[in-house]
């Protein structure tokens, strides 16, 4: 053994000596309390309370897809968006009308002013209908079917869009109370732990061991911990609630959530791959395709208005109740072909022509702006999740420095060697390395749920 080191080996003896000396009955001072709040905060998130219900990810994302009143709406307006086609294909179907009119008049009476119809008015009574036909008006309804068609598959893109973002906020909301609910734990073992330490200085002090200084820094130290307990309560009920919320409760539900304790797979490396991925499975970028090409249809559409249409028409009735000098028969009946043929309507069909086609041009912009966007999402998620697994050991390491950190404060304490204030600057460090590495550890499962979404990938 060196000089050095032999040195201080007597110095501590001497001083545990004269601690001993000092204490009177106490053979030597109190230990500090140890913080054990690894272990701890690893099992609080998977075991239950036994008054709260369970609750995994896996359970909170399926009960968001049958409960969230979007997922519902998303539907609906699809099922509302298939009927716009049954009303554009109606157009190709026979129109059949019937009627029945009874008229008082005085015979041989005309009308004088209104409308160029047939004046002569004459009592009579009869019933009859009208068929017409569609023969072609040129592309006109056929574009109109085929814009409803896109629109419809547009709406179901956006339902199935809309499922995949309540499936990333559920695991936001559920990452987020699972973080609240694990520091709160550790904001409960530090209330206690420090809780432990004041009563054990204010016993030294009554016995003249340690000064009303370290008493004063001991019940400081509590009441912090006593504050950050009550803000992680709040942040725990808060995130609770939003949960609830995603999961479409009406009411307050606080679950005890359950980890997913599988290891967490590393982050994919190859990052063009993710973005094509992006591109051809996102179905926000999907609706605005479909929502593009619909506005290219309907502007189709909407030049066909130029051209002829062509229908055929029939009618076919009687009348029991005529004057007879007015009508040779008791019934009526006729086919025809008929053609309009649009001249002039103030340049109306030019300008909606026009109208939508710019339309369709701005959507086709906004679908590459967006595209452009999930371009940059995929790649700022992919440097969040290779940020998040970088720090899940940088934050292993500070937890294991932390905790050798508090040991050695624990041993200069007993030895009485060091202050409360040592002790306690060691248990806010261990305590906040805690946190951070339950930060890390939540983080980076959050920040894969985001890339899954951001490259359209199914829940």
């Amino acid at each position: 053994m060196s000089k050095h080191a032999w040195i201080v080996t007597a110095t501590l003896l001497a001083t545990s000596l004269s601690a001993v000396a000092q204490s009177g009955n106490a053979s030597a001072l109190p230990a500090a309390p140890a913080m054990h709040l690894t272990l701890q905060m690893n099992n609080a998130a998977g075991v239950s309370s036994g008054q709260n219900p369970p609750l995994t990810r896996q359970q909170a994302e399926q009960m968001a897809l049958r409960n969230n009143p979007r997922i519902s709406a998303s539907k609906l307006l699809a099922m509302a968006q298939q009927q716009g086609v049954r009303e554009a294909r109606a157009a190709y179907l026979p129109d059949l009308t019937g009627a029945v009119t009874a008229v008082r008049a005085d015979n041989g009476s005309r009308i004088s002013a209104s409308s160029l119809t047939a004046s002569r008015l004459m009592t009579h009574a009869g019933a009859g209908g009208e068929l017409s036909q569609l023969i072609t008006d040129f592309g006109h309804t056929r574009n109109l079917i085929l814009t409803q068609k896109l629109e419809a598959q547009a709406a179901n893109a956006n339902a199935l869009a809309t499922k995949e973002e309540i499936v990333l906020y559920t695991d936001q909301a559920f990452y987020s109370a699972l973080t609240a609910q694990a520091i709160l734990h550790v904001a409960q073992q530090t209330v206690k732990t420090r809780q432990i330490t004041e009563t054990q200085v204010n016993q030294l002090t009554a016995h003249k061991l340690r000064s009303t200084l370290d008493l004063s820094f001991a019940q400081v130290n509590l009441s912090e911990a006593k504050l950050m307990e009550l803000d992680a309560e709040n942040n725990a009920d808060a995130s609770m609630a939003q949960l609830d919320a995603i999961l479409g409760l009406d009411h307050n539900v606080a679950y005890q959530l359950v980890e997913d304790h599988t290891t967490a797979p590393a982050p994919p490396v190859d990052l063009d791959s993710l973005v094509q991925q992006a591109i051809q499975q996102r179905p926000d970028l999907m609706a605005m395709n479909y929502g593009t090409r619909s506005e290219q249809k309907y502007a189709h559409a909407e030049r066909d208005q130029l051209l002829p249409t062509i229908s055929a028409m029939g009618t076919v009735g009687a009348t029991p109740v005529r004057v007879d000098r007015y009508y040779t028969s008791n019934w009526w009946g006729a086919v025809g072909v008929n053609m309009n043929v649009p001249i002039f309507n103030g340049f109306l069909y030019n300008a909606q022509a026009k109208a939508a086609r710019e339309r369709a041009e701005a959507d086709a912009e906004y679908t590459r702006d967006l595209k452009d966007k999930i371009v940059r999402d995929v790649n700022t998620s992919w440097l969040r999740v290779n940020t998040a697994y970088q720090r899940l050991t940088v934050t292993t390491q500070l937890v294991q420095e932390a905790d050798m950190g508090l040991k050695l404060a624990q041993t200069r304490y007993n030895l009485g060697l060091s202050s409360i204030v040592e002790l306690s600057q060691a248990q806010l460090q261990q305590t906040r390395a805690q946190i951070e590495a339950t930060n890390a550890r939540y983080e980076y499962r959050l920040a894969l749920a985001t890339l899954r979404y951001q490259t359209g990938q199914l829940p």
